[in-house]
């Protein structure tokens, strides 16, 4: 099932125009992301903890539609649509009520203490697939 993250426009997100500065965007889809992991009982500080392990952005592609002004209030749709031994690929919508405003298709990979690749226990693969959503890409 998809997860949803929902925020609000400050002043400290927008250019002097009042629009949302681009960069910003990364850091809605971060936050939208470490909730969703969250959400699912998965603490990224306690896997780095207990098994040594993080999550860390391989690539990330945005495909910005509109913009989102101050004190508009957002909704980032996270879900999975891919999941290997030590990556996990995510599409992020963020919307304004029903308007698409900017797509996320994001890489991350699973890294060890060597910042090597490592392969994800079972059990937390398993948690994770629970992101998948049968929901159509716009």
């Amino acid at each position: 099932m998809a997860h949803e993250f929902r925020l609000r426009v400050y002043y400290e997100d927008t250019d002097a125009g009042g629009v949302v500065y681009y960069a910003n965007y990364l850091k809605f889809a971060e936050r939208a992301r470490t909730e969703a992991l969250l959400g699912l009982g998965i603490s990224q500080s306690e896997l780095h903890e207990r098994l040594g392990l993080l999550f860390v952005v391989k690539g990330i592609a945005v495909d910005y539609r509109a913009p989102a002004r101050l004190e508009d209030r957002l909704v980032v749709r996270t879900r999975l649509t891919g999941l290997g031994a030590a990556r996990i690929l995510m599409e992020q919508q963020i919307l304004r009520e029903a308007e698409l405003l900017a797509r996320c298709d994001v890489a991350l990979a699973c890294i060890g203490p060597e910042g090597r690749p490592a392969r994800m226990p079972a059990s937390l693969r398993e948690t994770i697939a629970s992101l998948k959503a049968a929901e159509p890409r716009d």
